[in-house]
């Protein structure tokens, strides 16, 4: 049975969470009056399908269909999560989830992207009020993977805990917040910096330009990997966390914001940060300032995801979900080891994917054909593992930021300790890219010296071979020319 969700309201909220869905696999329809909703969308979509397979090291799985509908009833009706994107305005949520009711499956989940209504103000004229609860995501939705959870009082917790559930399996990180209130978490968070922003620049301390570069140069990197609390628990060196209230607390009671104060959003204000922010990013169109938010953004999270830290880890688990999609591989037929696309961070400024990431994406290949027949390098077993002793890669055509591109690999020989590979690069429509042909010896850990591997991995390798051998050998070998088995 496909997965199905319905999208109702396709600005930007919306339009992000139908390609998160979309192209995680799930059928989509959306529905939204705005006559240039589906130029809007599409737009939205053509930036998604060039970041998003971009964070993961494993392909996402075919994208689901999508079906523009006339009303919400139409939509939603044989959806298993809705999600409302309609404008912040409560009378237009009430009327647009009463629609979602009287259409929807009861046990349908219905999330709203609302940045500040609790959950108890959504159900408080719903039949079902314990269906809908806040969903609340941050720009870009297909990018930025957490998403606020507020349940309203009368969910069953099952309910709550499938909501969670399938958040996650789209790659998203739900935070469940112990209670509603206004306005939830890091909106709270995010509207405090904001006033503070706006005395700035209404005083003439900074400009926008200044403002930002505060952000982005200095507090909002350790925020990205860290957060505030860790953050301000290294700040107390040794002592931790009850040094640093000690030391910088009496610092709350001085007089250095204006937290509880608001500056008039009068004309003249509104113009001086319209004017500042023209100076500072004008000179680019709004989509090219969305592609660039979103390399840095693939950038910093693949990053992350190195380190199996903060957002990089919810990526990480998000890579592990996409290969266990994977079906088991026709060992008769080169086996396909890698599937993906070509990240930012694997391109120069120009786009073209650098030479050292193909070697990257062929290692990976072989690790992941030593993987399926069991023998995982990042785990080795009984003290030895498979190291590369020589390899060869030839560049055919050229590969780019955004393209998909899969692995196939074959086991030319495997005889004691020698391991013989070859791999093809092919883009999406088949044409081929490079080629690896690799030698790989297995190692005792504790000695650095070649050694056989156990006898029952030889003889899984063995019966590929065997399998392999009825293929075509590639022509202009080069590895192990002079090795047994080579």
């Amino acid at each position: 049975m496909s997965r199905q969700a319905a999208i109702i309201g396709g600005g930007v909220i919306g339009g992000g969470w139908l390609a998160r869905f979309l192209l995680n696999g799930w059928d989509v329809a959306i529905f939204d009056p705005d006559p240039e909703a589906e130029r809007k969308i599409s737009e939205v979509l053509a930036n998604a399908r060039r970041s998003l397979p971009g964070l993961y090291d494993a392909a996402l799985p075919p994208e689901g269909q999508l079906r523009y509908s006339r009303t919400i009833e139409d939509a939603v009706r044989d959806a298993q999560w809705i999600q409302e994107s309609v404008p912040e305005r409560l009378e237009l949520k009430h009327d647009a989830l009463r629609k979602i009711q009287a259409a929807a499956s009861a046990g349908a989940v219905v999330g709203s992207s609302t940045s500040g209504f609790k959950p108890s103000d959504l159900g408080a004229r719903l039949q079902r009020p314990g269906q809908v609860l806040v969903a609340h995501p941050f720009n870009p939705v297909y990018l930025l993977p957490l998403v606020e959870v507020v349940p309203h009082a009368g969910a069953e917790p099952a309910f709550v805990e499938r909501a969670m559930e399938t958040l996650r399996s789209i790659g998203m990180m739900p935070l469940h917040l112990r209670r509603e209130i206004d306005a939830h978490v890091a909106d709270r968070l995010l509207e405090s910096v904001w006033r503070e922003a706006l005395w700035l620049v209404k005083d003439d301390v900074a400009t926008t330009s200044d403002i930002d570069d505060a952000i982005r140069f200095g507090f909002g990197i350790r925020w990205a990997q860290m957060g505030l609390f860790e953050t301000y628990r290294i700040a107390g060196g040794e002592a931790g966390m009850a040094h640093f209230l000690a030391q910088f607390g009496p610092c709350l009671q001085w007089p250095w914001t204006r937290l509880t104060d608001v500056p008039d959003l009068d004309a003249t204000l509104i113009g001086k940060i319209s004017s500042q922010s023209d100076t500072q990013s004008g000179a680019r169109s709004i989509r090219e300032l969305e592609r660039l938010r979103d390399d840095n953004l693939v950038a910093m999270m693949r990053a992350l995801k190195g380190r199996d830290w903060a957002s990089g880890r919810t990526h990480r688990e998000h890579d592990a979900r996409l290969r266990g999609r994977v079906a088991a591989p026709d060992w008769s037929q080169p086996v396909e080891t890698a599937a993906r696309t070509v990240p930012v961070d694997w391109t120069d400024p120009d786009g073209h994917m650098n030479e050292a990431r193909y070697c990257e994406l062929f290692s990976d290949a072989a690790d992941r054909l030593l993987e399926l027949i069991g023998c995982d390098s990042g785990v080795p077993a009984r003290g030895g593992r498979y190291v590369t002793a020589e390899s060869h890669l030839q560049r055919l055509a050229e590969a780019r930021l955004a393209d998909r591109v899969r692995v196939t690999t074959q086991l030319l020989a495997s005889a004691g300790d020698r391991l013989h590979l070859f791999s093809r690069m092919h883009a999406a429509g088949g044409r081929l890219l490079a080629t690896a042909e690799q030698l790989l010896v297995h190692v005792t850990l504790a000695t650095r010296r070649a050694s056989p591997p156990a006898e029952a991995l030889q003889a899984r390798l063995r019966e590929i071979q065997s399998l392999h051998a009825a293929l075509p050998r590639p022509e202009a070998l080069y590895c192990g020319r002079k090795t047994p088995g080579g």
